[in-house]
């Protein structure tokens, strides 16, 4: 009996087939999950009655979650930009409401400073509560800071704070994504606090 050489290839040709499509099935779920998020803006609840996160928000739908869940804090990430039509909305439909305004310039492909840290942490930690954080798309900036509050502020083990910082709410940082520097900058926290505790900055990194 003559070998079958053609079997061996026949089953690479399966498989090859089968992990292709299973790859593209992924992608595809991916994507849609993405798509869902954007058409929700990212909304969610962090700790029940304390802390939201969400994506930009237009004016009357952040005058809707400030309302529904009786924000006191809103916390923007995307720094201050007077003069840009969406801040300036922004800005008022949080003053509307009597709500207290923070604005903090972060960006999702560079860590911050130590002093910029400080200042995320310290509003998290002080700010009147409950606090809503965003950025543009709520995934990446805001991750980060809900992760921090999750630890620095809940108590939380490292891995479960860390889930802020996950697909499930957009944060993508592979492939070419420079958004890795959200999770870089919470794996530091996390060594310098030893999982509890405030960002402590040295007076040389507050002197920079």
């Amino acid at each position: 009996m003559k070998p079958n050489f053609s079997r061996p290839k026949s089953l690479w040709r399966r498989a090859a087939k089968t992990l292709v499509g299973s790859a593209i099935g992924i992608a595809a779920g991916m994507a849609l999950w993405a798509g869902y998020l954007q058409l929700t803006r990212n909304n969610h609840e962090v700790e029940p009655g304390v802390l939201y996160r969400s994506a930009q928000l237009a004016p009357e739908q952040l005058d809707s979650v400030i309302q529904g869940r009786r924000i006191r804090t809103v916390i923007n990430l995307r720094g201050a930009f007077p003069g840009k039509l969406w801040y300036e909305a922004e800005v008022a439909a949080v003053r509307d409401a009597g709500a207290q305004f923070i604005s903090l310039t972060m960006s999702a492909n560079h860590q911050p400073d130590a002093v910029l840290l400080a200042s995320l942490e310290q509003a998290l930690r002080t700010a009147p509560r409950p606090i809503l954080i965003h950025c543009n798309y709520g995934a990446d900036r805001t991750g980060l800071a809900s992760a921090l509050f999750e630890l620095l502020e809940e108590g939380k083990p490292a891995a479960e704070a860390h889930a802020q910082l996950s697909f499930r709410y957009g944060h993508f940082p592979w492939l070419t994504s420079r958004t890795g520097a959200m999770d870089q900058t919470f794996q530091q926290v996390v060594e310098i606090n030893h999982g509890s505790g405030p960002l402590r900055v040295s007076t040389d990194a507050q002197a920079k």
